[in-house]
């Protein structure tokens, strides 16, 4: 910081009373920016979505009803968010959306929602672009993906999580539809509209019975991750490395295998509506956690 001093040392006095005249003249702006100070002692949830993704998965040819490519990128763009904001329980993911929790205690940022939310955001956007190419490895880029996000609060553990719960059953209707949807397009020969219009006003039994009597589908058969959506949590890994030591009276370096346990953000296909996940996984709403 010498060079600095000796910078201001140099400038004359004059100039230096108008720069201190100019900064108090002009710092009043800053009494526009609006206290975005979120509660204390409530869950912070950032809820990032796709956006115009039905546009985009067209495009870039996603496969119906589902692309494990897609959902697998989604998953490693939330823990990459996950390991840069280790502040974040716990976070949950479907389709082209992806919730992260902060904890109540958390004083990242000052607690201010724009700052949750916009490095939530852009830490998440630009790691779908960085790693897409590890998962689409055919299927260019052709333009930007866009995500939009939103913050709600939470007071209370009850409270977060039925919100988790309403989003695991958002998966269940939506992935129960397109499977559906999908199967009467694909399989049957029906148009988009034909296929809507066959499913319009079925019940979840319904649909059930047309994808077992037409399709031989059982549906509680398909895989997790489309019916639960994906879980990231924290866990103790252990993880077996390769060390060079050099052992006493050895002249060479010998290679032996070690141990080591690391925190890691870990994705689980579960169900989190009733008791067992949180049972399993007290550690998430702990208060000191």
């Amino acid at each position: 910081m010498l060079w600095w001093r000796r910078a201001v040392a140099a400038i004359p006095g004059h100039c230096l009373r108008r720069l201190t005249m100019a900064k108090s003249k002009f710092e009043y702006v800053r009494d526009f920016e609006a206290d975005d100070t979120c509660l204390p002692n409530c869950w912070i949830v950032v809820r990032l979505d796709g956006r115009n993704f039905h546009r985009f998965s067209e495009q870039h040819e996603f496969k119906k009803p589902n692309d494990d490519r897609a959902l697998h990128l989604m998953t490693k763009c939330a823990q990459t968010v996950m390991q840069e904001l280790e502040d974040i329980a716990i976070a949950y993911g479907q389709s082209d959306e992806y919730s992260f929790v902060f904890k109540k205690n958390s004083r990242w940022f000052k607690r201010r929602a724009s700052k949750f939310m916009t490095h939530v955001v852009s830490q998440f956007a630009s790691s779908y672009v960085f790693y897409w190419k590890d998962y689409f490895k055919d299927q260019q880029l052709l333009y930007p993906p866009g995500f939009d996000g939103r913050i709600v609060l939470y007071p209370s553990n009850q409270n977060l999580k039925d919100y988790l719960s309403w989003r695991q059953a958002d998966c269940h209707i939506n992935n129960l539809y397109n499977t559906v949807f999908w199967m009467l397009v694909q399989r049957s020969g029906l148009t988009p509209v034909q296929a809507q219009d066959r499913l319009q006003g079925t019940l979840a039994g319904d649909k059930n019975e047309i994808l077992f009597s037409e399709f031989n589908i059982n549906y509680n058969n398909e895989p997790l991750m489309y019916r639960k959506g994906t879980v990231l949590i924290w866990q103790k890994i252990n993880e077996v490395m390769t060390k060079k030591i050099k052992l006493p009276k050895e002249t060479e370096e010998k290679e032996v295998e070690v141990i080591r346990t690391r925190t890691k953000v870990v994705p689980l296909h579960c169900d989190i509506i009733g008791d067992q996940f949180w049972e399993e996984y007290p550690e998430i709403l702990a208060e000191d956690s």
